[in-house]
């Protein structure tokens, strides 16, 4: 595991590791757009149709949902597996990398709430613009 703040300090400090920026490259690369988090947590809920992953996606056209869970199967993140039937069914699912997605959408929650409480707090108190 790496330990990123291990890197912020003073000037003179040690410099980020250039694999650590690849990675948080990789990972914005991953999860990056409007569509991926909320069809991730569709996907983290057991939502796997695409029919069902369409309802439970506000506002996202077919035509998005079909790309974006085509960029996340490229990615390894979502594997899509075609029953061969009459009609055909198709499910898509988190690959384990998918499912280990959960723990970075967590930190991102986690930070985003207390950001989100001190910028308001920031903005009653006057502090703001």
């Amino acid at each position: 595991m790496s330990d990123f703040k291990d890197f912020i300090g003073s000037e003179k400090g040690p410099q980020c590791p250039r694999v650590y920026i690849l990675a948080l490259t990789d990972t914005l690369n991953v999860i990056s757009g409007k569509w991926k988090l909320p069809i991730i947590a569709a996907l983290l809920r057991g939502v796997n149709r695409f029919k069902d992953l369409l309802d439970s996606t506000e506002k996202i056209t077919p035509r998005m949902l079909s790309k974006e869970l085509k960029e996340l199967e490229i990615n390894s993140i979502v594997e899509r597996k075609v029953y061969n039937q009459t009609p055909v069914l198709i499910e898509y699912r988190l690959t384990n990398s998918g499912k280990d997605i959960a723990n970075v959408i967590d930190s991102m929650i986690d930070w985003g709430m207390i950001h989100r409480t001190q910028v308001i707090t920031k903005t009653d108190a006057g502090e703001g613009s």
